[in-house]
């Protein structure tokens, strides 16, 4: 599979975005329990943004998910 960085940052936005409503989260909750602003958690769910492996590591803690799930794309 061959993929650019920005497919690569849509699909962890989208993934933290699916995990995030799977657990009745709203953006605000997530950065309040990730330590990140509200804006950031936005520009990641949407692929505006490349995070940092610390944020997405902030992100995965808080929502109680190996880091590496967020980064399993399905065809």
């Amino acid at each position: 599979m061959n993929i650019n960085a920005d497919e690569i940052d849509k699909k962890v936005g989208m993934n933290v975005r699916i995990e995030r409503i799977k657990r009745s989260l709203s953006q605000e909750k997530l950065a309040e329990l990730s330590d990140i602003c509200t804006t950031t958690v936005g520009t990641v769910e949407r692929g505006d943004q490349s995070p940092s492996i610390q944020t997405i590591a902030k992100i995965a803690n808080a929502l109680n998910v190996e880091i590496h799930k967020l980064f399993i794309f399905e065809e």
